[in-house]
């Protein structure tokens, strides 16, 4: 009881004491304000960052493989990309969508795309540079698509290339402006095609496998626009496994059928890439943990600044009333009490600063999720870690000046002029 007495009149002396030097508190909350506003706003884009590219990644699912001509991260154990090596693979061919799964024990489903950018016109409106994605039908499961107005393709459409396209949210507000795209043509590298459906506005991962933007054609269609057997268009065939399947078994299979489709003898290198996500999250992994530390330094001297400038404000505090606290210990204050006091108003000052500078960061990431599309969350890791950081600074600054003032002669402090 007698503690919780000392921590009220201790709290109460410390809050009087900046209520009565406001120039001095808003000084000293400069500091420590800028300090957090540096350190968790570094740690607040780094967080958003990571959850953006995990969330991206977690989409694509982790029971996934892209078979490509280009591997997505170079060779284990070497730092530079050997792009050389790749330039004469041949590129994935569609009909081996087909071997594969009549092959492969660990398939559940797989499908061919490419894409290319071209202009696509719809009556006297023009869309420059639009992505056209070609594929194969089994697409639309594997992204989990989902359609909003109209119809996905049938079968026997995707397998004749028939003049038919699924258009995205984005790329329909921008060309129909409210009318209601299904059923009306659009023009494509000289061949009309038909609009039968609207995909549900999803947003852009920082893989691009968002359809708002794009227009989806059969890759029987695109053959009749573009020459994609003989030439590298990014051309793809993502397999999905079977469920309770092992990744490495699963990996191992798809390796082993893909050289079997290849023809390739037991001694020769792959002349095809098997990307999958986890190569990424792991490089993901080491490239935050970088990060991580560089926001860690770069805050911390900013909160070093700070700390530094509520110590010296307390100095100047514990100076200009030393005749006070020579009062207060000759009418039978104890050590402890003036030592809390003066803790109490540096660690006050410092949550306060911190507090401000959550605040500015919480503004400044609702201002940058607003106005870009990474979405930038202040997180409760985040707002505990400033306040602590705050706490412990204000601790630490204020221990030395109090520890002082704590130790003065009542009589010395009661005549310093």
């Amino acid at each position: 009881m007698l503690l919780v007495r000392l921590i009220i009149e201790s709290f109460t002396f410390s809050i009087n004491a900046l209520r009565a030097n406001k120039l001095r508190t808003i000084l000293s909350l400069l500091g420590i304000t800028i300090g957090i506003f540096a350190i968790i706003s570094v740690f607040t884009v780094i967080d958003s960052l990571e959850k953006y590219m995990r969330d991206s990644l977690s989409s694509l699912g982790t029971n996934m493989l892209f078979i490509q001509k280009w591997p997505w991260t170079p060779p284990e154990g070497e730092s530079e990309y050997p792009w050389w090596r790749y330039m004469n693979r041949p590129v994935p061919k569609m009909q081996d969508v087909d071997d594969l799964l009549r092959r492969s024990s660990t398939a559940d489903k797989a499908a061919f795309f490419f894409g290319f950018n071209t202009t696509i016109q719809y009556e006297g409106d023009v869309a420059e540079n639009v992505e056209v994605l070609a594929t194969s039908y089994d697409l639309f499961d594997l992204w989990s698509l989902e359609i909003e107005r109209g119809r996905y393709f049938t079968q026997s459409e995707m397998f004749s290339g028939a003049p038919m396209a699924v258009i995205g949210a984005e790329l329909s507000d921008r060309l129909f402006r409210g009318v209601d795209p299904v059923g009306q043509q659009l023009k494509v590298k000289g061949r009309r095609v038909l609009i039968v459906g609207t995909y549900q506005r999803k947003g852009t991962d920082m893989f691009g496998t968002s359809m708002d933007k794009r227009l989806h054609i059969s890759a029987g269609l695109a053959a009749s626009m573009v020459d994609f057997r003989n030439r590298d268009m990014g051309q793809t065939i993502n397999v999905r496994a079977k469920p309770d399947v092992r990744k490495d078994a699963f990996l191992a299979d798809i390796e082993s059928v893909v050289r079997s489709i290849h023809k390739l003898r037991p001694m020769e290198d792959n002349d095809f890439a098997v990307n999958e996500t986890s190569v990424i999250s792991t490089r993901f992994d080491a490239f935050f943990l970088v990060f991580n530390i560089a926001g860690a330094v770069i805050g911390g001297f900013s909160i070093l600044v700070g700390g530094f400038g509520i110590a010296n404000i307390m100095f100047v505090s514990v100076k200009e009333r030393t005749r006070i606290i020579g009062i207060h210990k000759s009418l039978g204050a104890k050590r402890y009490f003036i030592l809390l006091q003066f803790i109490f108003e540096a660690v006050i000052l410092s949550l306060i600063g911190g507090v401000i500078g959550l605040l500015l960061v919480f503004g400044g990431a609702l201002v940058v999720s607003n106005a870009a599309d990474l979405n930038l969350m202040l997180s409760f890791k985040n707002i505990f870690i400033g306040l602590m950081v705050s706490g412990v600074i204000g601790l630490i600054a204020g221990f030395v000046p109090a520890w002082i003032a704590s130790r003065l002669d009542p009589v010395v402090a009661i005549n310093a002029g």
